[in-house]
């Protein structure tokens, strides 16, 4: 069994934002990066399915050569290999065609985690389905694999659904899907000898273009009411939030 698991890498949560070149690119001085967490959700996954049944988990990523760092922690996670697209991920139909474009009829399946942190798009998943003419299913809060066949457990509106799909999938993890993986020593020393392949980025039209970016308005103070002076709170969302 051979399992392709695609990787992002995401500004640390503590990371303080800024913009340069007039609010139109991302300041990356000083950032921390990390694997995205929905990433590491979704490799701990193919590597619980792959390593009883002996088969293989490839990490792949888009991505230039300041990414390795973050490969290398994947691939200590226990991934056999590491393929990096050398790009700069632009959007995530990009990506999804740059995966696409390797990943074709190799795989018994492809993971992806539910979004990424930074952008939170969620779309490369379906977008790489599509792409590969194979089915694509969200949010996967279980999974499992008997044979030809993966039995789905993914998140509705409203609840979650149970389904049955034939391999090749594409899929996204969600938050319960299992509990990520921690890298030992004896991986960390491991992943330093594996394979990491880097190949030319595939040619791609049109692409999105960011105009500028924004940071949110900084939070204000709490007002407290007293829960008798309901027509105080009313007047407040009305006329200060104005949200009613």
């Amino acid at each position: 069994m051979k399992i392709l698991v695609c990787m992002s890498v995401v500004p640390d949560t503590t990371t303080k934002i800024t913009f340069t070149e007039n609010s139109t690119k991302f300041n990356q001085q000083g950032v921390q990066f990390i694997i995205n967490p929905y990433d590491e959700l979704a490799l701990t996954r193919a590597l619980d399915i792959a390593e009883p049944a002996g088969g293989s988990v490839t990490v792949i990523h888009v991505g230039t050569a300041e990414s390795e760092p973050s490969i290398r922690k994947a691939l200590s996670m226990g991934a056999n290999d590491a393929i990096r697209i050398d790009a700069v991920p632009t959007d995530a139909m990009f990506v999804a065609a740059q995966i696409a474009a390797v990943a074709k009829d190799q795989y018994d399946f492809i993971l992806t985690g539910r979004e990424s942190i930074d952008y939170n798009g969620g779309s490369v998943c379906p977008l790489l389905g599509e792409l590969l003419g194979i089915p694509s299913i969200n949010v996967i809060t279980k999974l499992d694999i008997q044979g030809n066949e993966a039995t789905i457990e993914h998140d509705i509106d409203g609840g979650r659904e149970v389904i049955q799909v034939t391999l090749p999938f594409v899929g996204s993890a969600q938050k319960d899907l299992c509990e990520p993986r921690i890298p030992n020593m004896r991986g960390i020393m491991a992943a330093r000898t594996k394979p990491l392949a880097v190949v030319e980025a595939a040619p791609v039209n049109g692409g999105e273009q960011y105009a500028s970016f924004e940071l949110p308005n900084p939070k204000q103070g709490v007002k407290l009411i007293d829960a008798e002076n309901a027509g105080e709170l009313i007047q407040l969302l009305r006329n200060e939030a104005k949200v009613i």
